[in-house]
């Protein structure tokens, strides 16, 4: 889960910096400055700094003796990265410039060249979720529970799924190449990158049963399921499925609009640093579907701002949950803007449920357990939606 909010102010932030640091007298450090205004515009920023002596000796020797061409930018980027990513937290990333525009572009949905298929973490490995109706992935024999071993013949084995996503997209028309997985042997699969829109909602109606599929909290989230929402009361919809599964989250602000349909201004969920509450989120808009009978679905892949909506809707007993476990991602990031269009997600809190509770890593337990093999996603069968149906 990630909030944005300081991102604008930061930029404003950067460009007063820079004024007050041509201002004030020669020897003044500027990371003290820094620390000193950052805090008038909501920004945390710390006045320490670190010996980067031993850096600069490797970078030296590197240069010296390397037998081949080395990319200046990239050993920036590549020693950025490493100072992020040693602070032990998965969710505390560096990304650079092409790494932020994905970033971005999956939080809008325009995707670009991609196979068109849901990945995600299974048993600590990159693995095909569900490969989308009619996309490349599907028409390439992909089978949902593959595991990806390869991208290009390179080995996914130490990447995030940020990453392998990373590196399966790219420019329409052209193709990518995939070592994958399957009852204990390997196969490859060669597929061309189409264009791949994933709407944010998606919505059915079948008889008196409301279906949102919420693919992820991004710009047009809280939208489309208002507007989905009204379609359901207008058609005597009685009863409302909200589908989280393989859902990895997104905006916090998405999320407390979405609750907004069920929940009037309530919590929907804290913040915290340590034991000090940091943060109150309250939903957001017109609780149109608050008396509506509403079941979530959740499984393994459901994480972050999916689980704040799971937890709070079955914390306020407007929903029961079915399912598989969630995943558990109960820390906050925080996107900071860098120089020359890097970025960093900080894990900057933990959120808690409205009644309390921090599921990070150990996730949201549904009140009705129901597995979903991945032979059931092959032939077409849901048992998981089935039962819901049923409640």
């Amino acid at each position: 889960m990630v909030t944005g909010e300081n991102k604008q102010r930061l930029g404003w932030f950067l460009t007063i910096v820079i004024v007050a640091i041509v201002s004030f007298v020669a020897g003044t450090r500027s990371e003290k400055i820094s620390a000193t205004v950052a805090p008038i515009f909501g920004v945390r920023m710390s006045s320490g700094s670190i010996d980067l002596s031993s850096v600069q000796e490797t970078y030296r020797n590197l240069v010296a003796n390397y037998d081949g061409k080395l990319d200046t930018q990239k050993l920036i980027y590549g020693a950025n990265r490493g100072l992020v990513e040693a602070a032990g937290d998965s969710h505390t990333a560096y990304m650079d410039p092409d790494e932020t525009k994905e970033f971005e572009k999956s939080l809008s949905g325009k995707i670009g060249g991609g196979i068109g298929a849901e990945i995600g973490l299974r048993n600590g490995k990159p693995t095909i979720i569900k490969p989308l109706n009619d996309s490349p992935a599907q028409k390439s024999g992909i089978k949902a529970g593959e595991v990806i071993v390869k991208v290009n013949d390179e080995s996914v084995a130490d990447w995030a799924v940020d990453k392998v996503v990373s590196k399966i997209r790219g420019e329409v028309g052209t193709s990518v190449k995939l070592t994958l997985l399957s009852e204990n042997r390997t196969h490859e699969v060669s597929v061309t990158r189409q264009n791949i829109t994933a709407p944010a909602v998606e919505s059915e109606i079948d008889g008196e049963i409301g279906i949102l599929k919420v693919n992820r909290f991004g710009d047009d989230t809280v939208s489309l399921a208002k507007k989905y929402a009204t379609e359901f009361i207008e058609k005597g919809v009685k009863k409302v499925i909200v589908d989280l599964r393989n859902n990895p989250g997104g905006t916090v602000s998405s999320a407390q609009g979405l609750l907004g349909l069920w929940l009037d201004r309530q919590v929907a969920m804290t913040e915290r640093r340590g034991s000090e509450i940091v943060k109150t989120a309250h939903t957001t808009g017109s609780p149109i579907l608050g008396n509506m009978k509403t079941v979530v679905l959740i499984n393994g892949n459901s994480a972050s701002a999916s689980e704040i909506t799971a937890g709070a809707l079955r914390d306020y007993g407007k929903a029961k949950l079915v399912g598989q476990k969630s995943y558990g991602k109960g820390s906050v990031q925080l996107l900071i803007g860098l120089s020359g269009g890097s970025q960093m997600k900080v894990t900057e809190a933990r959120w808690y449920t409205p009644k309390g509770n921090n599921i990070d890593k150990t996730g949201i337990e549904p009140d009705v357990k129901v597995d979903l093999s991945p032979d059931d996603v092959n032939n077409g069968r849901d048992p998981q939606m089935d039962k819901a149906k049923s409640l």
